[in-house]
């Protein structure tokens, strides 16, 4: 892949040992409306062409230092963005990599709002990869000692309620998103740094029922995500709380309507661009398959086949 063709930036544009600011935030953007329209697999080819021929995205960041403030931040959020296709993609260890790479290059220039949504970007990450405790510390980074601004903070206590939910918790969980919701409430302040455009409220309503199920309180689990899964527009990723819905429905005991979410979803299947999605709808359908206590009908066990079947077709 030709890097300045991707990126729409012609010919002119230089990637060379410092290439030049504009092409970095072209490339920046770029990453952003792949992993929007198509998830992060769409981005990673991008991704793969900038880690080839932009040097700056994998020099050491202490042999950055003395570049400006103005490149390392731009630099940071490069790969901020690019932590986050890596994790939507499925390339965990590379991703928390990243993410230590971009939050060093932010303490460096002092870019505090990419270092933090860095921290929670990994938070989100540690908590998918099974480490909730490591999740709630470094969300309590991000929160740092100084009051944020609504839907940063808003943001932070989603982390901690998935955190401390997975730990175990019942009411403590229940409690930080009733906080988040009410931080929501409060709108977007102009202390919001500029990233804080995507906390809307398809994102808060799909993690309220994301909470929820991880709860087992199907009940409230399953509109919430139905909700946030069939809100029109959104991006890309959005689609993982589909597959939250087919687990919350499956855990509900709520058949006819998992078997009809099943047959959709195997239908779109080639399309799913994010591993995160495709990770949950399979261990959703390999419970289904594997775990008796489920007792799920037969139809809606040969519907998971199924899916299984289109998923690694897709693959």
């Amino acid at each position: 892949m030709d890097l300045r063709a991707h990126a729409d930036l012609g010919a002119h544009a230089d990637f060379g040992a410092r290439a030049d600011l504009d092409a970095l935030l072209a490339v920046t953007r770029r990453l952003i409306a792949l992993d929007s329209t198509g998830g992060g697999a769409a981005a990673v080819p991008l991704v793969r062409a900038i880690v080839r021929e932009m040097p700056e995205a994998t020099a050491a960041p202490a042999s950055l230092a003395d570049v400006g403030h103005d490149r390392l931040a731009v630099l940071a959020e490069l790969c901020e963005v690019i932590g986050w296709v890596l994790f939507d993609a499925g390339f965990h260890g590379a991703a928390h990599r990243m993410n230590a790479r971009a939050l060093a290059l932010a303490e460096l220039c002092g870019d505090r709002w990419t270092a933090r949504l860095t921290l929670l970007n990994d938070s989100m990450l540690l908590a998918h990869t099974g480490h909730p405790r490591a999740a709630l510390a470094a969300a309590a980074r991000a929160r740092g000692p100084r009051p944020l601004p609504p839907r940063v903070a808003c943001l932070v206590l989603i982390r901690e309620a998935h955190a401390t939910a997975m730990m175990g918790a019942r009411r403590e969980p229940t409690d930080l998103m009733a906080r988040a919701d009410s931080l929501f409430l409060d709108g977007v302040s102009r202390y919001d740094p500029a990233w804080a455009w995507w906390i809307d409220e398809g994102e808060l309503t799909g993690h309220q029922g994301w909470v929820a199920a991880r709860l087992r309180d199907f009940d409230r689990a399953v509109p919430l995500l139905h909700r946030a899964a069939t809100a029109p527009g959104g991006p890309s990723y959005r689609h993982l709380f589909t597959a939250h819905l087919l687990a919350a429905l499956t855990g509900a005991g709520a058949w006819t309507d998992a078997e009809r979410l099943i047959a959709d979803l195997t239908s779109h299947a080639r399309d799913i661009g994010s591993a995160r999605t495709t990770e949950s709808l399979r261990a959703t359908a390999h419970r289904l398959l594997h775990e008796p206590d489920r007792a799920a009908p037969a139809s809606v066990r040969e519907a998971a086949a199924f899916l299984l079947e289109s998923l690694t077709r897709a693959a």
